[in-house]
């Protein structure tokens, strides 16, 4: 794929065979945000396995055999194609359109959105420019952009699929994330008034935490102005809110933003996509922008999970094939390194098989 500049318009024509009829016919607006009532129990207990992390992540021969594997070109690009068509078959599966979702996004006016949005003093830390995804480009580009949302449920599909419904699973799966932070913070600290919601993406994440926090300032922050392109015009096209989101073109490692501002600072899926510097350079902007017992919540994949210990290998072969720096998270003490940057009363808890929800509290 190639860079395009903000006022082309894409054509997702080339990839539409065999798929366009059965999308048109299933078609359905699949709302991400949960909204999780005063009734709701406490988060759910999820089975751990009996490691620290999967024997095919790490240091481990297993893990150093799938990386040769992927270090080869050609074997890589097979690999490469097949993780991304895992995620369309799952969504295709579970009525998700996720071409025609993508589509929509790429034929409107979308790029717009451009000018407003990208900040052009922003350097792109080099980890940043690596391919992942199964996009040569990672982030950088309009189609990671517009198929981010059906990605995003087809995640959440595979990560809860004994739900009988992708509603159903959204509710589980951030309902049970939303919950963990609001049982944190409740328990360590007082109001959330600011919100600041790092590696926001298209806004799933900062959408959710608006909905959920509707008398808070929710902002969401993302390196990259694709991302955020989609975020605003997707949050333009929504029944005004009264806190609108606000939406910042930053690096999460050095925000610009000031010092103590924030009652709560959010990372979802953001940490296993970087090299353990940067999550160590993440946490300790959190630790600076979080106001004193303010709460920062990690939620990412689980590396007790025991379904993850137990996938396949063509699965976490795949997975590892389009994550360069999994192994570097799965390695890094997240717990020990939040203690480190200064916080305290941090825990952990599964919120969903295959994902953690990490909390902790900056000292009063």
């Amino acid at each position: 794929m190639a860079l395009y500049a903000p006022n082309q318009k894409l054509s997702l024509a080339s990839s539409t065979t065999n798929g366009n009829a059965r999308t048109r016919r299933t078609r359905t607006k699949h709302p991400v945000v949960v909204r999780m009532t005063a009734s709701s129990s406490d988060v759910a207990a999820y089975e751990e396995g009996q490691l620290e992390r999967p024997k095919w992540a790490g240091e481990t021969p297993l893990s150093r055999l799938v990386g040769a594997l992927i270090s080869f070109k050609p074997i890589f690009s097979v690999l490469k194609f097949g993780a991304r068509q895992v995620l369309i078959s799952t969504a295709e599966k579970n009525n998700i359109s996720w071409r025609e979702m993508a589509r929509e996004i790429l034929e409107s006016d979308v790029y717009k959105e451009m000018e407003s949005i990208q900040n052009p003093s922003v350097v792109y830390p080099e980890y940043y420019l690596n391919p992942f995804h199964a996009y040569d480009e990672g982030n950088l580009s309009w189609l990671a952009a517009a198929e981010a949302e059906a990605a995003n449920l087809s995640m959440t599909r595979r990560a809860i699929p004994y739900a009988s419904s992708l509603d159903e699973a959204n509710h589980i799966m951030r309902g049970n994330w939303v919950k963990a932070i609001e049982q944190h913070h409740q328990q360590y600290s007082g109001k959330i008034r600011d919100i600041l919601d790092i590696g926001c993406s298209i806004g799933v994440s900062a959408t959710c935490l608006s909905e959920n926090f509707p008398s808070a300032k929710v902002t969401g922050l993302d390196l990259s102005p694709y991302f955020l392109a989609v975020a605003q015009f997707k949050e333009k096209r929504r029944a005004p809110r009264d806190n609108p989101i606000c939406w910042v073109h930053a690096n999460g490692e050095d925000t610009g933003l000031p010092s103590k501002s924030f009652d709560l600072v959010s990372f979802a899926y953001v940490c296993h996509e970087c090299p353990e510097r940067a999550i160590i350079g993440l946490l300790r902007e959190a630790f600076r922008l979080l106001r004193p017992g303010g709460t920062v919540a990690v939620n990412d994949i689980a590396p007790k999970s025991k379904i993850l210990q137990e996938l396949p290998p063509v699965l976490f072969t795949l997975m590892k094939s389009t994550e360069p720096f999994l192994d570097e998270y799965f390695l890094t003490d997240l717990e020990g390194k939040m203690r480190e940057v200064g916080f305290v009363n941090v825990q952990t808890v599964l919120t969903d098989p295959r994902h953690q929800t990490v909390t902790a509290t900056v000292p009063h």
